[in-house]
């Protein structure tokens, strides 16, 4: 259904952005704020994950929206997550549903939610789901980028986008962890965005769980089963890929290149938020912890866990 079908949601303000060196100008009051103290820091790095979000605002649509069977091997393994991961000080989810001219950081304290879909029921232009903010998390990640030298800036209206707030609310109902995030940069070079991974690999020693929101299969014609074959293909190669540190990043690189890559992946937003997450566990052993069928297609999930962490 077109988007201009949709019921109306409420009013947002246009996004106000301040690109390249402004943007670290805005934060230079948060600048104190950046770095936890000593007694924030866990004893070992969080993990870093790459999620499906699934199709649309599924978790308040019935269960059997977009068969066969819908989101009910996600839900079940969102809902399950919280108790597979220390408690974050605050979640930086990079989504899918944002692309910008440079990586681009939300900052505000308390972010609303942006509807970015379009022709379902009204009541799924309605939700709340209010986590707050992180502005300190955030300047912290644009000073982590500003060291790399990677251009940057900062968003202080932009709500969360469905790629956000829709896993997350499923994983975490009470809204009780802060949340920051991030854009994709136009142009999804996935070599730039390992190296802003990279640059964020220690918000994973301050106790910031480091998410990236996509899907590992994502041909809107292929969704129902038409794209079955094309899905396990891809998976299959995902899974190899992740498996092995010394080539990941080799292999994301030239990810359209794999078996059935671009089949998959017609265009390749929903895969990139991997490279970002990829890029901050570096090194670190990859696990595909959720594998199963989304919308009709085998979808996966990827955990990285670093080498500290237990078994």
């Amino acid at each position: 259904m077109a988007t201009d079908d949709r019921p109306p949601g409420p009013s947002l303000s246009r996004r106000t952005v301040m690109a390249g060196a402004s943007a670290v100008a805005g934060l230079a009051g948060l600048r104190s704020l950046a770095a936890p103290s000593s007694t924030e820091v866990p004893m070992r790095s969080m993990p870093a994950i790459y999620l499906p979000h699934g199709g649309g605002p599924w978790p308040w649509l019935p269960a059997d929206f977009g068969t066969p069977q819908g989101h009910t091997a996600l839900r079940t393994w969102l809902e399950a997550l919280p108790s597979q991961v220390p408690r974050p000080r605050a979640i930086l989810c990079v989504t899918a549903h944002w692309e910008a001219p440079v990586a681009t950081v939300s900052t505000q304290a308390a972010p609303g939610l942006l509807f970015d879909y379009g022709g379902f029921p009204a009541h799924t232009y309605q939700l709340s789901w209010p986590a707050p903010g992180a502005p300190d998390v955030a300047a912290r990640v644009v000073q982590l980028l500003e060291a790399a030298h990677i251009p940057h800036a900062v968003d202080a209206e932009r709500g969360l986008d469905h790629g956000t707030f829709v896993p997350l609310s499923v994983a975490w109902p009470e809204a009780d962890v802060p949340v920051v995030q991030m854009s994709l940069v136009k142009g999804l070079d996935p070599a730039h965005h390992l190296a802003i991974g990279r640059a964020l690999r220690p918000l994973r020693d301050e106790g910031v769980l480091i998410v990236g929101s996509g899907m590992s299969y994502h041909d809107m014609r292929g969704f129902g089963g038409q794209g079955r074959a094309d899905a396990a293909t891809f998976d299959g190669w995902l899974g190899e890929a992740m498996a092995s540190p010394a080539h990941r990043a080799d292999a994301l690189t030239a990810w359209s290149q794999a078996p059935a890559g671009r089949r998959s992946h017609p265009r390749e937003e929903h895969l990139l938020p991997l490279m970002v997450v990829a890029g901050a566990a570096e090194g670190d052993a990859g696990s595909l912890p959720f594998r199963d069928d989304v919308l009709g297609v085998r979808v996966s999930a990827v955990r990285f866990d670093a080498q500290d962490a237990p078994a």
